[in-house]
């Protein structure tokens, strides 16, 4: 047969195949089969294989696959493609490493309608099932008129005939009772819950047990069902109740007891996205156990046994005390406040409650404000509601620094259970403020989901300048940089998106009073219809000068001003929103300019471009000098 490679005479340049517009109504599975072959497996940039979806109306791909293993003969990928309403195209990355002799070839794509965990085993490559190999009991394809075994059954149950495949595994071979025979399905790539149907024959002469186990990528195992008798020998059908939140694998085990046991063979999995018992529970939404807390406290409460141990507060923008982590602007959640900082005072917060046997990723900002070390202050615990049990599974240890940081927790637990924030003062000199905001779940452990793809139109400036890059004019530049500015009395002291990582920003010192620096997107797609941009700057300095956002459409001279703010705006970072539209390809440029002194260190992280209009209009609109009452805080 043919394949498709990647031409190695091109340096530095990305190879792009791209499909012709396709729809899918109904759910899909891509299957790719691929191979990277490379002479040495440590080669410091390797070869990658991507695979994008490109979907009408927007300005950037998803990448919903990303391969770099190098391997010496054929992979199959197996990517759930959830149904939609716009027409999209997929599109193959081939990206050629630093090594010369690595190769990037593609054998087949194939887009099939149902799930990629479906399967009737007629075709060569099996769905992407694969067999774990042992040395005694294995998974093999039986059918297709081969005599290759002593158990083989008559029919399959696709076809009924002995043309049919199907899988099957024999005691025949088994040495040791502990030995298991696994097969694994392909990684699920999307959330997908339902009911998973299989046909199985069990031919029983001594105990045979067939289980059937989800597996998460952190390794936990869950059975969710297993035979419990021996059945006559013909096709039975298995089904059971599917929920798979986040990436997780179906096992098929098998295990004997004895050479004699007999064999188990499998056909025609099948998934359908009702669930096979008449359950009609609405699936646990993980938003509602997250909140902001601009409006109110979402679906938090507090005990009023305890007092009112944590305040929704406002701060207005000012040049002493920082504001919410949401948009600067807004109401955080504040412990200790001046009314209740007596010692021995405890603040509890209380979040909904949350089904049990599910990975959850835990994720909130927090800020201590104090003088002395204020380890303990604030506690997460588990509240399991069965039995009154408590479990701490975090708490503060930093030194007050006043800085939005992030803290990630993993959990698991087999009850029902609450998430419960412990505000403790133990004696005057532990009390200082402890502030809370942006708490969100998400399903999965924290591990798994930063290893997801990252959402395209993002940029942290964690790892690069993702689609960004200078327009140097002069030394005005900017800086990708971790931690607080040099200069004092301007700048950050940690940037947006967790309080240790890395932002952009102009070091003022430098650079000339009214020097600019630009920070230039590179060409972005244009789409018809309203776009949303939204970004954090932090403007703190006397000397602050102007930020500002262009947008420039490919083939014209001028640049649209979309945004502009001049001067000390506060010592918070600030979200910024900005709506535009642009159906030719453009930039978006980001310039800052220096302002009289050196305390004017300019600043921006976490720019998102999402497609369709904004669905917030900003804050304030006017752009410089002090508001009135700047530096009030409201209770």
């Amino acid at each position: 047969g043919h394949y498709i490679s990647v031409d190695t005479s091109y340096e530095g340049e990305k190879a792009v195949l791209s499909s012709p517009d396709l729809y899918s109504e109904e759910w899909s599975c891509v299957r790719l089969i691929y191979q990277i072959a490379a002479a040495s497996d440590t080669s410091p940039e390797p070869a990658r294989l991507n695979l994008y979806l490109r979907q009408e109306g927007e300005s950037f791909d998803h990448l919903l696959w990303s391969a770099k293993e190098p391997s010496d003969s054929w992979l199959i990928a197996s990517l759930d493609l959830m149904n939609r309403t716009k027409k999209y195209k997929l599109v193959l990355e081939g990206e050629m490493g630093q090594d010369k002799s690595t190769s990037i070839a593609v054998f087949e794509i194939k887009i099939t309608s149902g799930y990629c965990i479906e399967c009737d085993f007629e075709e060569n490559h099996l769905c992407g099932y694969v067999n774990r190999w042992n040395p005694n009991v294995n998974w093999f394809v039986g059918g297709g008129n081969i005599r290759n075994s002593q158990s083989i059954l008559p029919k399959d149950h696709t076809l009924n005939s002995a043309l049919g495949h199907y899988m099957y595994v024999d005691s025949v071979y088994a040495k040791h009772f502990q030995e298991v025979a696994q097969l694994i399905s392909p990684k699920t790539t999307a959330p997908v819950s339902g009911c998973l149907s299989f046909y199985y024959q069990l031919k029983q002469e001594s105990s045979i047990v067939f289980t059937v186990y989800l597996r998460d990528m952190s390794g936990f195992y869950e059975e969710i069902w297993k035979t419990v008798s021996a059945l006559n020998a013909d096709w039975a059908l298995a089904e059971v109740d599917f929920n798979a939140p986040y990436p997780m694998e179906v096992i098929f085990e098998v295990a004997f007891n004895s050479a004699k046991g007999g064999y188990v063979a499998l056909d025609d999995i099948s998934f359908s996205p009702v669930y096979c018992s008449n359950q009609t529970g609405t699936p646990f939404n993980p938003a509602n156990a997250g909140c902001n807390f601009e409006e109110d406290l979402c679906n938090f409460y507090q005990d009023h046994k305890d007092g009112p141990g944590w305040s929704r507060v406002k701060v207005k923008r000012n040049v002493y005390r920082a504001g919410d982590h949401t948009t600067g602007f807004g109401y955080y959640l504040l412990a200790n406040t001046k009314f209740t900082s007596q010692p021995g005072y405890i603040g509890r917060l209380y979040g909904p409650t949350l089904p049990g046997n599910l990975q959850f990723c835990l994720r909130f900002y927090y800020a201590l404000y104090g003088f002395f070390k204020m380890s303990g202050s604030l506690a997460v615990y588990i509240f399991e509601e069965n039995h009154v049990v408590q479990e701490k599974i975090w708490s503060v240890l930093d030194s007050p620094k006043g800085v939005w940081t992030q803290a990630e927790i993993s959990f698991k637990k087999p009850m029902p259970c609450k998430v419960v924030f412990v505000s403790w003062c133990k004696s005057f000199w532990d009390c200082g403020l402890v502030a809370l905001d942006d708490v969100s779940l998400s399903l999965g452990s924290c591990q798994a989901a930063d290893l997801l793809l990252p959402s395209p139109g993002e940029c942290t400036f964690e790892k690069d300048e993702c689609v960004f890059s200078q327009k140097k004019r002069g030394r005005g530049s900017w800086h990708r940089k971790r931690g607080p500015t040099p200069t004092s009395y301007t700048g950050p002291k940690g940037d947006h998106t967790t309080g240790v990582g890395y932002y952009m920003y102009i070091e003022a010192s430098n650079m000339v009073y009214g020097q600019r620096a630009y920070l230039v997107s590179r060409s972005l797609r244009g789409t018809s219809g309203k776009q949303c941009l939204t970004f954090f700057y932090h403007m703190y300095g006397a000397g602050t000068g102007l930020l500002s956002v262009y947008l420039k459409k490919e083939g014209d001279e001028e640049e649209i001003p979309l945004w502009r703010r001049t001067g000390e705006q506060s010592i918070s970072w600030l979200r910024g929103l900005i709506e535009y539209e642009s159906d030719t390809n453009y930039q978006i440029i980001f310039e800052a300019i220096r302002g009289v002194s050196i305390r004017s260190d300019t600043a921006i992280d976490d720019i998102l471009f999402q497609a369709g209009p904004c669905l917030e209009v900003e804050e304030i609109q006017f752009s410089s000098g002090y508001p009135d009452n700047l530096n009030e805080i409201e209770y």
